[in-house]
């Protein structure tokens, strides 16, 4: 009995080795198995909504660009440079931008023009240094004093009142323009066109400067031609000989008539339509007055364009008296004026 048992048992034995060496084999093959098993298809992601890719678009090109313009917008800070005379608040008072405002390219050409149309400075220029806003200054210098040389023809009294620098202001270009202008047209009242000023500028320390008016008065601008146009019942000479303002001729040395005046052509104008009134012509008109300075610019030409019109004759000439005790053909002999006559 003892006998069959190991014979059962070593038949066991042989029956478990081809069992174990199947599962073995298979276990072998399994992951082989899984490896050729083709895997199904993995899930597609979302796609991002239109706003979630235009954030994520801007923030792409933020990072791309340069440091100081990707963090611009916020001003952090307002740095004065160069001021001697003026406080750094006085030029931030000028820029509009505080600390904590947003800001861009524009608002920062907006505070410049504002810092030159001030006319304080001759020079600014800011800078961004990532939100931090340094602002460089050239002061205007102040003016020391105001010197006038060459003026003989007009007093110097008269040339200074139509100056508007003085001294301790802040000197400008523009204010400088302005009265190198008023000092021409003082001049030009005066009748010399010919005049020029120079105004030249003397620097002196602690950022201050000496203001030079050189004029060149120049002779007076006289008539040198007097043209009259549109004419035909009277000649040029006849018609000059009723105005003021004359040609200028050598042997005319002793008269100012021929220098040019703007209100003497004005006065001419009224001459000439009170002699062609006289003479019967009730329509005429000066068209036109024009000065033209000559190439030299010493002198003018003056052409007046005129329209005479038609002439007219007196018709019927009556006299009627509303005062009792006139009588109309008591006065007859001191009219003069006769029917058919111009």
């Amino acid at each position: 009995m003892e006998a069959n048992f190991v014979r059962d048992a070593g038949a066991a034995a042989g029956w478990r080795r081809p069992l174990a060496a199947l599962l073995v084999s298979t276990a072998l093959a399994a992951p082989a198995a899984a490896q050729q098993r083709p895997r199904p298809p993995a899930a597609e992601p979302a796609r991002p909504s239109a706003e979630a890719e235009a954030r994520a678009s801007e923030s792409r090109n933020q990072s791309a660009l340069p440091a100081t313009a990707a963090n611009a917008g916020i001003v952090r800070s307002v740095v004065v440079r160069g001021t001697e005379r003026l406080e750094p608040e006085t030029v931030r008072s000028y820029l509009n931008l505080a600390i904590g405002d947003r800001y861009d390219r524009d608002a920062l050409d907006t505070a410049l023009k504002a810092l030159y149309a001030s006319e304080l400075f001759s020079d600014a220029t800011i800078r961004d240094d990532n939100g931090a806003l340094i602002v460089e200054v050239k002061e205007n210098p102040v003016i020391n004093r105001i010197i006038i040389e060459g003026a003989k023809r007009v007093k110097e009294e008269k040339i200074r009142e139509e100056i508007r620098l003085a001294p301790r202001q802040i000197f400008t270009r523009s204010k400088t323009r302005a009265d190198l202008g008023r000092i021409l047209e003082l001049y030009r009242r005066g009748g010399r066109f010919a005049a020029s000023v120079e105004p030249k500028i003397v620097q002196l320390e602690q950022n201050r400067v000496d203001v030079i008016f050189e004029i060149s008065e120049g002779p007076k601008s006289k008539i040198r031609q007097i043209n009259i146009l549109g004419n035909s019942k009277f000649k040029e000479g006849a018609i000059r000989k009723q105005m003021a303002s004359k040609q200028s001729r050598t042997w005319r040395f002793f008269t100012s008539n021929d220098t040019y005046d703007p209100d003497r052509l004005a006065y001419d104008q009224q001459k000439l339509r009170q002699y062609y009134l006289t003479e019967g012509y009730a329509d005429f008109r000066v068209a036109s007055v024009v000065a033209e300075l000559t190439p030299d610019k010493k002198d003018f030409i003056v052409t007046y364009v005129v329209e005479e019109g038609e002439r007219y004759k007196f018709g019927k000439i009556e006299l009627e008296s509303q005062l009792r005790d006139i009588k109309p053909k008591e006065f007859r002999p001191i009219i003069r004026m006769k029917e058919g006559d111009w």
